[in-house]
């Protein structure tokens, strides 16, 4: 449809009136230049408008609006910012590997904290790398507070190896933050030194014990995470678990992750750490009287996590590698969640929607 209202066509239109009328077959030669001008320049013109209210037209035509019946994109309820990707360990099983040392400024990161919360987010995870290796700590303390105090958000965690908190942390940020998460893998410590967590004189397990304590001092929540592989998986945790009390066990089955810890990009070869399903179950089994037990396999882990990378892409795992989106801070959360390969229904599935305010639990020391 042309338009403009007007009876005349386009072609006509365009040749000024005096031409029309008068004809152009007894003007002479410099004035019918002049007319023949005119009418160019009038019909680019036209061409021009009709230019600019093409696309504008797009914008608001029916099949650039949302399909009817068309599925939207989950809410992001809980995710994990792995923010940081440097760590001070060297696990062989490792999925997330020190591939840059790059580290959003402070100020981006809220930013696209706050674009999360908007988008429905309750629950923040931060992770790593080594979370408290950057700034030693100081960053994500700002972090964990920015999102307690200004986001107001149920539940912020943090996962880490333990090694380098200092109870001043808690002392300056331990109101702001809910759960604690320390991964220990074993209680042995010469197998912790065999799986990459072995740091010279400092000894995992006792450093364990220190962290449980100062997290009962500072209220917040303590949880262990362990990665089931080939060097603990004959082990019996079940006493070492009861006597530290966590409020959530949680223990994963060793995982390969091309480009991470596999194939020829990789920092890590955790094949060599792998173990079959029947493996993992039989471990599940040894602990199952646990009441705070809560086993992943590797079905239920690979595709119900959010991940966002240190750039702020969610990292899709569908494929057996980390295939990032756009940056949420690029392109809105809508827009990258749809690309993160997320399986909402596995999430509720294994449990991830829990209670996760330590308001609303009873600690119990």
């Amino acid at each position: 449809m042309w338009p403009f209202k007007s009876r005349a066509s386009p072609s006509s239109a365009a040749i000024p009136k005096q031409a029309r009328e008068e004809g152009t077959m007894h003007l002479p030669p410099r004035q019918l230049l002049r007319l023949l001008l005119q009418a160019l320049a009038a019909l680019c013109s036209r061409l021009a408008l009709l230019c600019l209210w093409g696309p504008v037209r797009r914008k608001v035509s029916p099949s650039s609006a949302p399909k009817p019946g068309a599925v939207p994109p989950p809410v992001p309820l809980s995710v994990n910012y792995h923010f940081t990707r440097q760590c001070n360990y060297k696990c062989g099983f490792c999925f997330h590997t020190a591939k840059t040392s790059f580290v959003l400024p402070l100020q981006e990161a809220k930013r696209g904290l706050r674009l999360l919360q908007e988008a429905g987010m309750e629950k923040i995870n931060f992770s790593g790398g080594e979370p408290f290796l950057h700034e030693r700590g100081k960053f994500v303390g700002k972090l964990v507070q920015f999102c307690k105090e200004e986001l107001k958000l149920p539940s912020v965690s943090i996962v880490t190896n333990g090694s380098m908190i200092k109870e001043r942390w808690f002392k300056y940020y331990g109101e702001y933050l809910d759960i604690l998460a320390v991964s220990c893998d074993s209680f042995n410590e010469e197998v912790n030194v065999l799986i990459g967590r072995g740091q010279g004189k400092k000894n995992h397990v006792e450093n364990l014990e220190k962290l449980k304590m100062w997290c009962q001092k500072y209220n917040v929540a303590f949880k262990i995470n362990s990665v089931i592989n080939r060097f603990n998986v004959e082990e019996d945790m079940n006493e070492k678990i009861k006597a530290l009390n966590p409020v959530r066990w949680k223990i994963f089955q060793c995982l390969l992750i091309e480009g991470e810890n596999t194939g020829e990009e990789s920092l890590r070869e955790a094949e060599r750490f792998i173990i079959s399903d029947e493996d993992f179950e039989r471990f599940v089994h040894r602990h199952k009287d646990l009441p705070c037990l809560v086993p992943e396999s590797n079905q239920k882990m690979r595709d119900s996590y959010l991940i966002l990378d240190e750039y702020m892409r969610f990292l899709n795992c569908v494929n057996g590698r980390k295939e990032p989106s756009r940056s949420i801070l690029d392109v809105g959360v809508k827009s990258a969640i749809q690309c993160s390969g997320f399986d909402e229904n596995m999430f509720l599935k294994r449990g991830g929607k829990y209670v996760w305010s330590k308001a609303d639990m009873a600690l119990q020391w």
